[in-house]
């Protein structure tokens, strides 16, 4: 039974187990991202307010609840890629849990609360990420952008953006999914910096500079695995 006893127990799963699980899962996302060639790598511990950046790593205001990493412009956008980086969240959970149940097994690691807790929430870390779900706020589970892939869907919905010339009007226009116009500008510079933003914004998503009557991938902006 809970008692009052239990409540620094309770503080030190939530304010500084939790957040090592959390900052060990988006490690994984971030490695088989690299390993696929992604850029401009990006680890968010925490919600709200920036606290301070160190390289990657950002660290919020409540560093305890939520995390994410972002990435752009894989080299190897493919579907196996894919399913490697979502899954690489839940696979480094497990790795570490395992590693952590072998040192207590072996006598390494005194079997105390905080071991108790690392195991525990990172099988419910683990469970909840996998699960194939979408959320409130639009956004899907690793579990159910893994699901998707495997299935052979194209990337839940990606959007393709394009920065086409347009010999008539002499002017760059950035033209969404549908082939509609978003805007014009007579520099190729500022209509690449709109399709940028307006891509980025919507991901998954492709920005492709269509000219000479080629078209050429200029970034990919993929899913923000949680």
């Amino acid at each position: 039974m809970f008692g009052v006893n239990d409540i620094p127990k309770f503080f030190l799963a939530f304010f500084l187990v939790l957040p090592v699980i959390s900052f060990i899962h988006e490690a994984g996302h971030v490695f088989f991202a690299w390993l696929m060639g992604g850029r401009s790598i990006k680890v968010t511990v925490g919600s709200g307010d920036v606290l301070f950046r160190a390289g990657m790593l950002e660290v919020r205001k409540y560093y305890f609840w939520y995390g994410q990493c972002s990435f752009d412009n894989l080299k190897r956008n493919h579907h196996l890629a894919n399913i490697l980086i979502f899954s690489g969240g839940a696979l480094f959970n497990a790795i570490t849990t395992v590693i952590v149940i072998y040192l207590i097994e072996n006598q390494t690691l005194d079997p105390n609360m905080a071991t108790y807790q690392f195991t525990y929430f990172s099988l419910y870390y683990m469970f909840f990420a996998l699960l194939p779900m979408p959320y409130p706020d639009g956004s899907y589970s690793d579990g159910k952008i893994i699901l998707d892939l495997i299935r052979n869907k194209k990337q839940s919905g990606e959007q393709t953006y394009r920065v086409q010339w347009n010999e008539e009007q002499k002017q760059w226009c950035v033209l969404n999914h549908d082939g509609e116009l978003v805007q014009t500008f007579e520099e190729e510079e500022k209509a690449l910096a709109k399709a940028h933003e307006v891509a980025q914004s919507n991901r998954p998503s492709r920005l492709v500079n269509s000219k000479n009557d080629k078209e050429v991938e200029v970034r990919n902006y993929p899913r923000i695995p949680l």
